[in-house]
């Protein structure tokens, strides 16, 4: 199954396109679970299995684990693992550089950290990005226009008469070759996103800002989607993770993400009253290869056009690994999506994140 088809599945099965950020700050948690990487994993855990079943995807960001150092990405890792096999994990790390290095940071998101999409800068290029694209079961969401105020400072410049967003838009949309990429569209930008959706074509797009950052979550919702019929992630954070620091953190954190599903749905439904249907992927709708982009088609035509191809598309089976173990010690757990669902108890996994952490000390 592709990364788009999983995406569009899970959506489908939910009734929902919001994907929930699990962004760790413990300035925001209960007290007594924010003091301690066991604790932290609790919150998450609870988050999760408060909320599975109203989202589309979750995604972390990487500087949140990051931060904790060894003991973050051992968080991390587990929490990959207790998200349910069926829901898309987008790992936020926004990562662009050179292709040597560019195939670490991929080897790193997919196989060791277990993620089925990531988020990448493109400003180095088609290069810096073909790394991630070898792996055709997974995805990657580019930014476009993002949701900052910086986003004026250069992504609104002008090239040739047309923004630079909408190059970018154009460029990824020539890229997506094997329907594995899509745009990050900042639903703080209402007036650009209807063209950077119609230029998208059957990319998928992943919207911040909404909620915290001021972004109107019903424009979003329509012109992301194109009324529905293509594929958008609307992504919320803060407003529904930490919805409550008391005991009942959970349960708020579910009540808000169904409030935001019901106004989704509410959109869904047309003026007649019937209810629309996303489009399934692969349908027409990609916009046309610029000429200039054709008449490059030699430079541009894919990861397997170059003789250094590292190969990463005919090791799939390979590269669907997840890591139950100590990071030190190499080995590969089975795929994620044939992994069976597993029920061990928090205590155990907060053991998990300590043990963890002593080996990769050692």
């Amino acid at each position: 199954m592709s990364a788009l088809d999983k995406l569009q599945d899970i959506s489908k099965k939910n009734k929902s396109l919001i994907c929930l950020g699990l962004d760790l700050d413990p300035k925001k948690m209960p007290h007594d679970l924010a003091n301690s990487t066991k604790g932290m994993f609790e919150f998450a855990q609870r988050i999760i299995e408060a909320t599975k079943d109203l989202v589309c995807a979750y995604k972390p960001n990487l500087a949140f684990y990051e931060n904790m150092g060894h003991e973050g990405i051992s968080l991390l890792r587990l929490l990959v693992e207790r998200i349910p096999k069926e829901i898309p994990v987008i790992l936020d790390g926004k990562r662009g550089d050179i292709a040597n290095t560019a195939n670490q940071y991929a080897s790193f998101m997919f196989e060791h950290l277990g993620g089925d999409w990531v988020t990448l800068n493109p400003y180095m290029g088609y290069d810096s990005m073909r790394p991630f694209l070898e792996y055709k079961n997974k995805g990657a969401f580019v930014l476009c226009l993002t949701s900052n105020p910086g986003s004026r400072d250069f992504q609104q410049l002008p090239v040739e008469g047309k923004p630079l967003y909408l190059v970018v838009a154009e460029k990824v949309a020539y890229w997506n070759k094997d329907n594995n990429l899509g745009l990050v569209v900042g639903a703080t930008h209402p007036e650009q996103l209807s063209g950077i959706r119609e230029i998208a074509g059957d990319m998928p797009l992943l919207i911040p800002g909404v909620g915290a950052q001021g972004g109107a979550l019903e424009k979003a919702v329509l012109d992301g989607t194109a009324n529905f019929t293509r594929t958008a992630l609307i992504n919320v954070s803060r407003s529904v993770l930490y919805a409550s620091n008391g005991a009942d953190f959970a349960e708020r954190s579910r009540s808000e993400l169904i409030k935001l599903n019901g106004i989704v749905n509410n959109c869904r439904t047309d003026q007649s009253g019937t209810p629309t249907e996303q489009r399934p992927s692969g349908q027409p709708g990609r916009p046309p290869k610029p000429q200039q982009e054709r008449q490059n088609q030699g430079d541009r035509s894919g990861p397997n056009h170059h003789s250094g191809n590292s190969g990463h598309s005919n090791q799939n089976n390979h590269r669907q690994g997840r890591p139950s173990g100590p990071p030190n010690n190499h080995q590969q757990s089975p795929p994620r999506d044939n992994r069976p669902d597993t029920s061990q108890g928090q205590q155990d996994a907060g053991e998990r994140v300590q043990k963890d952490s002593q080996h990769q000390q050692e």
